[in-house]
């Protein structure tokens, strides 16, 4: 398991690579550092103590303004306005 999730050929590379920083982009930036911050400090830990961290880390998430605002969102059908909080 590592950081590569697909594989295109070289002249390819930095068009996919701009439309996944670009979807990135669009994440809540609270949900986008949090996920950065465990993928670096869970991926030498054994399995059940990154799991931890994850739960840990959801549960966080799930009480931010983001969080509530993309709820809100998907109940409105309209696309989120993310604001870090």
């Amino acid at each position: 398991m590592g950081p590569v999730t697909e594989v295109v050929p070289d002249d390819e590379a930095l068009d996919r690579a701009l439309v996944l920083a670009r979807s990135i982009a669009f994440i809540p930036p609270l949900a986008a550092r949090k996920i950065k911050e465990l993928v670096l400090q869970g991926g030498d830990l054994p399995l059940d103590a990154a799991l931890v961290m994850e739960r840990h880390a959801f549960q966080l998430m799930f009480a931010t303004a983001d969080q509530k605002e993309g709820m809100q969102a998907f109940m409105e059908k309209r696309s989120p306005n993310f604001t870090g909080l």
